[in-house]
């Protein structure tokens, strides 16, 4: 799907992010030069929509490798949290008991 948008100064046509999948597709398969010639487009455009799709693909690669590292991390202070309650709950029963031994 593409839609005409005019203004003052120039004409473009803005196209949908399946159009571009597509195009992109068509590209891989057949070339850059000829798909860009059969879609009435100029290579640059398929150029630049590949350059974007790969970059949004990296950037989303990175944002659930960050996820996963959080969720060790949460998981990680969780643990490390409840080994801090026990160790103080041992500590306060620790020195309960030797209070009550040095004045029995």
């Amino acid at each position: 799907m593409s839609t005409k948008s005019t203004g003052s100064k120039s004409c473009y046509t803005r196209h949908s992010a399946e159009y571009k999948r597509e195009s992109l597709k068509l590209a891989a398969q057949m070339g850059v030069a000829k798909a860009a010639k059969q879609l009435g487009l100029h290579e640059s455009q398929l150029y630049a929509w590949r350059k974007q799709s790969e970059h949004a693909q990296s950037v989303s690669e990175r944002e659930a490798s960050l996820a996963t590292e959080n969720a060790r991390l949460k998981r990680q202070l969780a643990q490390q949290a409840e080994e801090l309650s026990i160790l103080k709950n041992a500590a306060t029963y620790f020195a309960q008991q030797l209070k009550l031994g040095t004045h029995s």
